[in-house]
C-alpha cells in the first residue's frame, strides 16, 4: 500500500504541488537528491559502511555531464553516460585503495579524496569555471528514432524524464538488495566476523557495494546538472556528503525508501526555510536532532518497527 501511495504521489506531483505552494522543479530536486541518498544508503544502510565523500561522485557526475554538453557533443544521453562513468569509475578505483579500512578511517579517507576533486574544480578556472561554476551548457532534446522528447524547456516533460530514470534505477536497486548479493551485504553489516566464517569475501563485497553506490550517486549528479543547466564546486564539497547522510538517517537508513523520505523532508524544509532566513541550516539541524531523539530508526524505520511489533 505504501509503495502504491509513493508512486501515485510522484507521478501526480506536477499537478498537486502547485495547489500546496510547490513547483515542479522542487519535485525534480527531491528525486535527484533522493536517488543520491538511496545510492549512498546501499553502502551505509545495507552494508554498514559510512562514507562522507559521496558528494565527490555526485559532483563528478554533474561536471562530467556539463563538460560533455559544453565541449564534446550536444547529446543528453551521452552526457549522462559519460558523467555517470566519470563518477562511478573514480569511486571504483578509489574503493580498491580503502576497502580494507573500517570505521572512522574509511570515512576520513573518503572525505580527503572528495576534497581533492573539490579543490581541483575550484581552482581550474579555464576548464571548470572555478568558484563561479560551469555554465554555458543546457540539456538537449532526446531523439528516439522518428520521435523526440523535448526536455530542453524543463517543466513537466523534464520532470517525467527524471522520474523515469529514477524509477528504472530504483527498480534495479530493489532487485539488487533482494538478491543473494544484497543478503551478503546485510550479513556483513550485522557481523563482519561471522560473515568471514561463512566464507563471504568481505572486502570484495564491500568494494562492489561502494562501486555500485558511486555509480548511482554519479547518475544523480548528471540529473542535477541537467536540472539546473549548471554545475558548481559545492556539488563536490564534503558538506553535501553530510546532507546525504542526514537524509538517510532522517528517513531510516535500514529501509529501502527511507532515504527518499529523508530527502523529501530535507529539500522541502531547505526550500521553505531558506526563503525566510539565511540561517536555514540551524532550523533543519534542530529538526534533525528531534528526529534522532524521538525516531532513532528514522521516520520510516519507526513505522516498520511499530508494524512488526
Amino acid at each position: 500500500m505504501l509503495l502504491v501511495l509513493v508512486w501515485a504521489l510522484l507521478i501526480a506531483a506536477p499537478y498537486w504541488l502547485p495547489l500546496v505552494g510547490g513547483y515542479t522543479a522542487l519535485a525534480g530536486k527531491v528525486l535527484v537528491f533522493g536517488l543520491a541518498a538511496m545510492g549512498l544508503n546501499l553502502l551505509l544502510g545495507f552494508t554498514g559502511v559510512l562514507s562522507f565523500g559521496h558528494a565527490a561522485y555526485f559532483g563528478l557526475g554533474a561536471y562530467g555531464a556539463g563538460l560533455t554538453l559544453r565541449y564534446l557533443a550536444h547529446s543528453t544521453p551521452l552526457a549522462m553516460l559519460l558523467g555517470t562513468l566519470l563518477g562511478g569509475l573514480a569511486g571504483t578505483l578509489f574503493g580498491l585503495l580503502i576497502v580494507r579500512r573500517r570505521g572512522v578511517y574509511f570515512a576520513m579517507c573518503t572525505i580527503a579524496f572528495g576534497q581533492l576533486w573539490y579543490y581541483l574544480a575550484y581552482s581550474w578556472n579555464d576548464f571548470t569555471g572555478g568558484f563561479d561554476g560551469l555554465r554555458d551548457f543546457h540539456r538537449e532534446q532526446i531523439g528516439l528514432g522518428p520521435f523526440s522528447l523535448d526536455i530542453a524547456e524543463g517543466g513537466n516533460k523534464f520532470y517525467f524524464f527524471v522520474l523515469a530514470v529514477f524509477a528504472i534505477t530504483v527498480g534495479l536497486l530493489g532487485m539488487l538488495v533482494r538478491s543473494p548479493f544484497g543478503h551478503t551485504l546485510r550479513a556483513i553489516r550485522e557481523n563482519e566476523r561471522r560473515a568471514r566464517f561463512l566464507a563471504i569475501p568481505v572486502e570484495r563485497q564491500i568494494w562492489l557495494s561502494f562501486s555500485i553506490s558511486c555509480f548511482v550517486t554519479a547518475l544523480a549528479g548528471t540529473l542535477y546538472a541537467l536540472l539546473n543547466n549548471f554545475a558548481d564546486p559545492l556539488a563536490l564539497h564534503y558538506s553535501l556528503s553530510g546532507y546525504f547522510v542526514v537524509m538517510c538517517v532522517m528517513g531510516g537508513m535500514r529501509t529501502f525508501w527511507g532515504p527518499l523520505v529523508g530527502a523529501t523532508v530535507f529539500v522541502v524544509l531547505q526550500d521553505y526555510i531558506s526563503s525566510m532566513t539565511v540561517n536555514w541550516m540551524s532550523f533543519v539541524g534542530a529538526i534533525f536532532v528531534l528526529v534522532v531523539l524521538f525516531f532513532p530508526r528514522g521516520l520510516l524505520g519507526m513505522r516498520r518497527q511499530r508494524s512488526s511489533g
